[in-house]
């Protein structure tokens, strides 16, 4: 599970002058921003999550991501968004440009977890399922669930048909985790294939934002 949302949404609402950053993330990337905050003790940088679920409706990101820009640019000297495209056709980078904020590169979250440059390699993998932490964690609310897999599975060759096999990107060493991502495949029908990334490009643009303040 998620933090509650006090705790994504409320972490340290500072004076413009502090030189402090606030992080306008998703929600999907929770547990990786802290966890690599608590690693680099960067206590100075906060963190806004707007909903994991926006994935579910990507046309709304770059609306949500406005109204926090917005919303916090009073508080804090530098804001930086960490979403990638994320389905948005362009249109988030776009804004961010508009609004003067930067954000992380890349498509999507799989592209930056396992390095744009290397993500942008694999040209043959266009019939690959990816999962990371979170959506292993959270499977079935964020995909055998909406896709409505759980009362009609003969929908998997309609929705899956054109997939081959399932990548899981693992941002921690967990075997319980991989236990379940090889349950997922199988339910999916998709061969496996398990690739330990870490926190990819997601380390090294957070890294930015600490040592620029």
């Amino acid at each position: 599970m998620l933090p509650d949302d006090k705790t994504l949404t409320e972490q340290g609402f500072s004076d413009v002058s502090s030189g402090r950053v606030m992080l306008i993330a998703c929600g999907a990337l929770a547990h990786e921003i802290l966890a690599i905050k608590r690693l680099n003790k960067w206590d100075h940088l906060d963190l806004m999550c707007l909903p994991a679920n926006l994935h579910l409706y990507p046309e709304r990101i770059t609306d949500a991501v406005e109204a926090a820009v917005h919303k916090h640019k009073q508080t804090h000297r530098n804001l930086f968004v960490v979403y990638a495209d994320c389905g948005t056709g362009g249109l988030l980078q776009a804004k961010c440009a508009e609004l003067g904020v930067e954000m992380v590169a890349g498509p999507h979250c799989y592209s930056f977890f396992e390095g744009v440059e290397t993500f942008a390699a694999h040209d043959e993998e266009i019939t690959a399922f990816y999962l990371t932490d979170f959506l292993v964690k959270q499977f079935d609310a964020f995909i055998w669930k909406p896709m409505g897999l759980h009362k009609h599975p003969e929908l998997r060759d309609m929705l899956f048909g054109n997939y081959t096999k399932l990548v899981y990107q693992a941002q921690t060493q967990d075997p319980a985790l991989e236990e379940k991502a090889k349950d997922c495949a199988a339910r999916l029908g998709l061969a496996y294939e398990y690739r330990f990334t870490g926190y990819g490009d997601l380390a090294s643009a957070l890294k930015a934002q600490a040592e620029f303040t």
